[in-house]
């Protein structure tokens, strides 16, 4: 069986000499009380033919409500425990960007074998978070884009 392909985007803010990314919850019951460790870079899998870079902007969208445009960075590929492969890009947006959140939803049956379906956000949280509070909450194969994104910023004195 084939691994499950994603992308997704580190949008990213400079304020104050520091580093800020946005990064998002799962929505649902099952992650409902689990915090460090389960949150990402809003991110999905690719749909047919899609290119990556297109299904990263898509997927952001989808979740968050936030369309990204200009230039991005490439933050390359991780593969997390499961096996899916995650792509990612960097893009800056301004200090002062605020965006009003909105994610799309899934339904599933819940609670289990209770035959009722419910609707639940795909994403329930939207944060902008400092540098070391995001290390400490996303998931651990994705703190590699947020390593790279730095180190990518300081070699061209942003940072």
């Amino acid at each position: 069986m084939r691994n499950k392909i994603s992308a997704g985007l580190a949008i990213y803010k400079l304020r104050g000499g520091g580093l800020e990314v946005l990064l998002v919850h799962p929505g649902g019951p099952f992650f409902k009380k689990k915090e460090a460790g389960h949150w990402s870079i809003p991110k999905g899998e690719i749909d047919g033919e899609e290119d990556l870079l297109s299904a990263a902007i898509r997927e952001t969208k989808e979740e968050t409500n936030i369309e990204m445009s200009g230039e991005f960075i490439g933050l390359g590929e991780v593969t997390q425990k499961g096996g899916k492969v995650v792509h990612a890009w960097g893009i800056e947006c301004p200090a002062d960007f605020e965006f009003e959140f909105h994610s799309n939803t899934f339904q599933m049956e819940w609670p289990p074998a209770s035959k009722r379906m419910e609707s639940f956000p795909e994403v329930d949280k939207a944060e902008f978070l400092e540098y070391d509070e995001a290390m400490r909450r996303i998931k651990e194969a994705q703190r590699d884009f947020l390593i790279r994104l730095k180190e990518y910023l300081a070699k061209r004195g942003k940072l």
